[in-house]
Order: structure tokens, then sequence, then C-alpha cells
């Protein structure tokens, strides 16, 4: 490729991500955050210590054993035993260990299968809303990003949509499931759906089109829900992970890229995901984590607790007048912002010093997000401003007035701190 369009192309994706890095690096919350009295809804960090058994297990795992524990390590074969084990137990598929391929999480794993399945000028189609950073990773590899809306009522995929959206170009399409931002979880019957549209597709352009399914989320459910895979009923299909969502450590990266057992062409495909791990930046999780990966593997946040919190705020929130669903999974809830300027909702919030992500920030303007992972005292003292908030967007140009900060938690789950 020319260095002129490379420059251009890379321009591009700075621009996109600029927004972001915004929020991160250069916003009243990064500047604000560490304030006690900050309520932080925005992003899925965690507001508390870190599980103890999270820190047992690298305590644990932390003295060597011998001369190699912290030499360079790839797949090792023990952590890739502990991940084909639970999937198996999992999803009743038989998943070989050289089918699994370690990564620094989600954002490790994606771009091996974006460099497997996509050559330049190849188009990845992804759910609007997505995750912040589809677009500008397929760009990256090369390909070009195809929006597809996800249904506007229901958050499901929405069919007709990715059907207008495949050409003979499409090699891809990302999956998000359960969902960040809606929370939603795809049945099994639109999986199914899925399957038999791609498949005919793939058979009238005489090339696999490939499923890349981003599961980070998928042992994060509410209300006793299942969760079904798109490697359950079609074999192209990318399985992404990471624990960094169910262990709340998105800072201690670990996940991996699996291959179903029915995935086409998969000795083939095992030494391109391989190689693509060495020139991706030698995307591998560090010594560490791969050790005390089988510890690891059975812990999880508190989940009964998630869900307590999302009950409690989803029923504040529609008392004051906000528009939203009801997540079955995830940690986060997709508001209706109650101006068409969703930026300058979140501004008139964090004033206030509640933190929430504009839906602008992913493709979802006129919506703002909120995190689960704070805590109760944060929700708490946040609720009033909520409240102050909403009454103030009512009124052109006016301004939230002070809110009361309650001395006792208002009809809400019992905390379990």
């Amino acid at each position: 490729m020319a260095r002129g369009n490379f420059s251009e192309r890379m321009m591009r994706i700075a621009q996109l991500i600029g927004p972001v890095d915004d929020y991160i690096s250069r916003s009243a919350w990064s500047e604000h955050r560490e304030d006690p009295e900050a309520c932080d809804f925005m992003f899925g960090n965690p507001q508390e210590m870190p599980l103890e058994g999270f820190t047992a297990a690298l305590q644990k795992w932390l003295a060597p054993q011998n001369k190699d524990w912290f030499a360079y390590k790839n797949n090792e074969p023990g952590p890739r035993q502990v991940v084909a084990d639970s999937l198996r137990d999992r999803l009743g598929l038989a998943f070989e260990p050289e089918d699994i391929f370690l990564t620094p999480g989600v954002f490790g794993a994606l771009p091996l299968a974006l460099a497997a399945a996509v050559d330049s000028g190849d188009e990845v189609i992804y759910i609007s809303p997505p995750w912040f950073f589809y677009e500008t990773m397929i760009m990256h590899r090369g390909g070009t990003p195809v929006r597809a809306r996800c249904h506007p009522e229901t958050h499901d995929l929405d069919l007709e949509a990715i059907e207008r959206a495949l050409t003979p170009r499409t090699r891809a399409v990302i999956v998000n499931s359960p969902n960040n931002p809606t929370g939603r979880i795809y049945p099994r019957e639109t999986l199914h759906a899925l399957a038999d549209l791609l498949r005919r597709r793939s058979a009238e352009i005489g090339q696999t089109i490939f499923i890349i399914s981003d599961e980070s989320y998928r042992r994060i459910l509410f209300d006793g829900r299942s969760f079904h895979s798109p490697v359950e009923v079609y074999g192209p299909t990318f399985m992404l992970y990471t624990y960094g969502k169910t262990l709340l450590t998105p800072g201690q990266r670990i996940g991996y890229l699996a291959l179903p057992p029915d995935f086409p062409d998969r000795e083939v495909m095992r030494l391109m995901v391989n190689a693509a791990q060495y020139i991706n930046g030698y995307a591998f999780p560090n010594a560490l984590l791969q050790h005390a990966l089988g510890d690891l593997e059975e812990l999880s946040i508190d989940i009964p607790r998630l869900q307590r919190k999302r009950d409690w705020m989803v029923s504040a929130l529609r008392e004051q007048g906000y528009q939203l669903h009801t997540p079955e999974a995830t940690f986060y809830l997709l508001v209706r912002s109650p101006l068409e300027d969703d930026v300058r909702f979140t501004e008139m919030l964090s004033e206030r010093g509640v933190y929430c992500l504009p839906g602008s920030m992913f493709d979802t303007p006129g919506y703002f997000r909120v995190s689960l992972t704070a805590t109760e005292d944060m929700i708490e003292r946040a609720l009033p401003v909520f409240s102050a908030v909403m009454q103030a967007a009512a009124q052109p140009g006016g301004r939230p007035a002070p809110a009361p900060v309650p001395r006792t938690r208002p009809a809400g789950p019992a905390s379990s701190r």
C-alpha cells in the first residue's frame, strides 16, 4: 500500500479514536475520578478492591518454580487445557487445546481474527451500537468497516439490515453477545437465522463469510438467563473471550481466541492465527496470568449483587422519567438522553460529580451509558443528581437545582458490600 494511503488511513483512525482518548485522558472525569465524592459510572472499571481470590491466585503463582518461570511464553499447554476443558463443560463442544490461542483479552484476540480472515479491501460488518474499537481495528487491518444497526426496539440482530450490508466483498460479521452497550443476549433462533443467511450468501459468492464472536460478557447474565454462542450453530466462527469482565480486572488482561471443532480448514487456520500472534506485537498474555489461569477460571464478581444494582437503577431512573431497557446481561445501562445533545447532558451530570459516557462516543447519539460497576454508595449519591439534571433538561436554558444528599438509602436493594 502506498505511503500516502497508509497515512490517510491512520489519520482517519486517529480521528475516530480521538474523542474516546479525550474522555480517558483529558475530560472532567479524568481530572476528578480519584475524588472520593465522584460518582463514577463512566467505564467498566472496578470501584472497590479486587476479588480476594484474584489477588491470592497471583500471589500463589508469583514465586518462580523454575528458571523459565518468567521466560518467553506463547500458548502454554496448561492454560490451553484449562480453557478447552471449560468450553467443553459450558458448551458441550469438544474443543481441542490446540485450537485455543491465549491473548491479552479481546483487545489481543480481535486483531488475530481479522488478520487471519481479512485481506486488504475486504468488508467486515459490525453491529451498531458497537464497542468503541471495532471500526478502527477493521480499518487498521486494511479492511472496510460496514455498519448494520441492531433492531431499534428489541436491540436484537436486525437480519434484514445485515443482509442489505452483505456484498461479494464481505469476509466477516462481528457479533457481540451479550452486547455492550445494550445488554441484549442474542437468542439461539436469531443466531440460527444468521447462520443460514451466511451459509447461503457464502455459497453465492464462493468464499466463506466468518463470524467473529465477541463473548466478553457471556458469564455476566441476569434473571437466570442462558447464553448461546454462534459456535453452536455456525462452524466458521472465531470465538473471542476475556476474563477481564468476569473478574473485573481490565488492567490485567488475559483471554483467548478459540476455533470450534467444525471450523473449516482448521489445521491451516491454526497456523495462520499462531503466526498472527507473533506479528501482532507478540500477542500472548504474560507468564503470571497464564500460570494462574487454572485458579482464575472459576472466579467471578458477585453477579446477584450486580443484578440488584441493575434493578435499583432501572427502577429509579424510570421513576424520574428516563427511558431505558432492562439489560439481560453485561454491567451497563443504555439510557436515552433527555437532551438531543447527549454530550451536553453528560456534561451537566459531570458538573455535579456524576460521570457517564455519552452515546456519541459509540455511534449512539441521543443516549448515554451507565456502568453498574459503581458502588451502592455512588448510586445513592447520584440518583438525586440524575433527577435534578432531568428536571433542568426539561427547561430551555435551565440549570440543575441543588439536590439533597440523602443520609439513608432510598427504596432499593440492601447493600451487599
